[in-house]
């Protein structure tokens, strides 16, 4: 439902982990206009009314004073919506943190949103080159989010889900000195959940990104 400006396609009560050191709730922002092959979430990808109004998550929200610490706007891809600012602001102004789930998009908007936000997850598709074929556009607006998002010296995590269909050890090489060259130096590798697709990174992948940034992780997606 559309409620000031934002959609809310869901709501996940409690998580130990979108929000690192935080206790915290994930809404779910409706609609996103890529289509990665991987997405787990492709029921979030129209931007039709979501599943319940803004006000009556924040309602919700003043119930968990004391128990939880933020919210994060996941997706989708939240940056879609021209409510996120005005939102990010109705939270904070009830006392909790802020974190946002994004694929950078939207460059105008992120840097918008960046003095509203604790932290935030920004996921990296593979080479900026490669955007077109693995989101369906090109990856420059990505750059440019990124570049944002580091000159701005918001606490961050940079992350790449994995598809070994999309991403191989040259592909991964390149990605990873792309980073390092815009000054990132630590790098989450997300396996790909997805049929047919090892449960963990490659080791030849994780080596290729290893040689050019300083710090290499893996994590289940």
């Amino acid at each position: 439902m559309r409620d000031g400006g934002l959609v809310v396609g869901g709501l996940t009560p409690f998580t130990t982990i979108d929000f690192p050191g935080r206790l915290a709730a994930v809404v779910f922002c409706q609609g996103c206009p890529w289509r990665c092959g991987y997405c787990h979430n492709p029921h979030l990808h129209s931007p039709r009314d979501g599943e319940r109004p803004w006000g009556e998550v924040l309602g919700w929200l003043e119930t968990r004073r004391g128990l939880l610490d933020g919210l994060v706007f996941s997706g989708g891809e939240p940056l879609l919506q021209r409510g996120l600012g005005a939102a990010l602001g109705n939270v904070r102004a009830r006392g909790f943190a802020t974190a946002l789930h994004t694929a950078g998009i939207y460059p105008e908007r992120l840097a918008a949103a960046l003095p509203l936000l604790d932290w935030v997850g920004f996921d990296i598709k593979g080479p900026f080159e490669d955007y077109r074929r693995i989101t369906g556009a090109g990856g420059e607006a990505a750059r440019q989010s990124l570049a944002r998002l580091l000159a701005a010296g918001v606490d961050h995590e940079i992350r790449c889900t994995v598809d070994s269909d999309l991403l191989d050890a040259d592909a991964l090489a390149r990605m990873a000195r792309q980073l390092a060259a815009l000054g990132v130096s630590r790098l989450v590798l997300q396996a790909c959940r997805r049929a047919g697709q090892p449960a963990s990174v490659p080791e030849p992948l994780l080596a290729a990104a290893a040689q050019h940034l300083a710090r290499v992780e893996t994590r289940a997606a």
